[in-house]
C-alpha cells in the first residue's frame, strides 16, 4: 500500500495507548493498531479525526507514495 503514516509517532507524543487512542477517534483499537501497520488506509473522515486530535495536519502523519 502507498499510504505511509506517522501514527505512532503521533499517538506516542499524546502518551495514549492503542486503545485509548481509538476511543478518542471513535474507531477500535484494531484499526488503529492496523493504521500504524500500514494494513489499511483510514477514511478520509478519520484520517481528518486522527489529525484534529493530534493537533496536526492530515499530510504531517500520512504520505502518499507511489
Amino acid at each position: 500500500m502507498p499510504l505511509y503514516n506517522r501514527l505512532k509517532e503521533y499517538r506516542a507524543r499524546l502518551n495514549v495507548n492503542q486503545q485509548e487512542f481509538g476511543a478518542m477517534v471513535g474507531t477500535s483499537r484494531q484499526t488503529i493498531s492496523q493504521i500504524e501497520r500500514g494494513d489499511y488506509s483510514p477514511s478520509v473522515t478519520l484520517a481528518l479525526k486522527i489529525a484534529a486530535v493530534c493537533e496536526a495536519r492530515v499530510e504531517d502523519i500520512f504520505e502518499y507514495r507511489e
